[in-house]
């Protein structure tokens, strides 16, 4: 079996910046090769990505370990936001399809990797707002309302906050009701919504300025500049992308760690255009895919 892992001596220079990650390596990951294909998620125990399309259809299950492949669904629509539960055993993703009327809709299911099984957790919907992943709860904003299915033996729980967009408006969900957050103000689309692991503090992109942090009450507000795709590494970190191009393609992109401190550090060299990373606190790995279809895996140390 070839190696599931190409190691690349990626120089990086961190003059001038602060040291928030320490990077052990960087690894090209074997995928399937396809130019269409782009990382969807990574476990918690770093242990499998899932893969997807460019256009975010079906789900691959990649072990790191042996490259052994499990297609998960091949539904239109499940590689945007693609979720894991905290123990690794199963994936919530989307399934968008069309009614008699033309109507888009988008129905929310699970797959339990051992045993195949699929449940539908939210029934297709025009209104669906977000979903998210409290350990092994998953919880989806359908119509601006909570619906929370348990994904093991255990019964469903939530306790922290939800995000979710409408209209490209920053909505917050708390002891069940849903209500507008949109920190800088309604004029603006926000993106990227994302809770802190602790659920305190609120990530989100508002197009054309930057990404921020707040209070889950909207206060507190504090940028972190150009970091496209934020994602929160832990409860002080967050990863994203400064990605650059010409009006067609991307001509350059690196994976960036910023604090809420401000401090800033580049995880990646000029040689790969690295995109949407995806971070595993956990194991210590970050995800990340390049536009012509290939994986890496950032792997740090402490």
């Amino acid at each position: 079996m070839k190696n599931v892992f190409l190691t690349l001596a990626l120089c990086v220079s961190f003059s001038g910046m602060a040291q928030l990650l320490n990077v052990g390596s960087i690894d090209k990951v074997n995928i399937p090769e396809n130019a269409a294909n782009k990382i969807a998620a990574i476990s918690p125990q770093g242990d499998y990505v899932l893969i997807t399309t460019d256009y975010n259809k079906g789900l691959t299950k990649f072990d790191l370990a042996s490259g052994q492949t499990q297609v998960i669904t091949d539904a239109n629509g499940a590689g945007y936001d693609a979720k894991v539960s905290q123990d690794g055993q199963n994936v919530v993703y989307r399934e968008k399809s069309m009614n008699d009327k033309h109507l888009i809709k988008t129905a929310v299911l699970s797959k339990n990797i051992a045993s195949g099984e699929t449940k539908q957790l939210v029934k297709p919907t025009r209104d669906l707002n977000g979903v998210a992943i409290e350990g092994n709860t998953a919880i989806a904003v359908n119509k601006s309302k909570t619906e929370k299915k348990a994904l093991s033996a255990e019964k469903a729980q939530q306790t922290m906050p939800v995000l979710s967009l409408d209209k490209y408006q920053l909505m917050i969900t708390m002891n069940g009701k849903t209500s507008q957050l949109s920190p800088l103000g309604t004029q603006h689309r926000y993106i990227w919504p994302s809770m802190s692991p602790d659920g305190t503090k609120v990530l989100f992109f508002v197009s054309g300025m930057g990404a921020y942090v707040c209070n889950t009450d909207g206060s507190g507000v504090q940028s972190l500049g150009i970091v496209r795709a934020p994602k929160w590494y832990d409860n002080n970190i967050i990863v994203g992308m400064n990605d650059q191009d010409n009006g067609e393609v991307f001509t350059s992109s690196e994976i960036v760690a910023v604090d809420l401190k401000g401090n800033r550090q580049v995880l990646t060299g000029s040689d790969v255009i690295a995109m949407y990373p995806l971070p595993s606190a956990q194991s210590g790995k970050i995800a990340f895919s390049t536009p012509t279809g290939e994986a890496y895996i950032i792997n740090l140390v402490k």
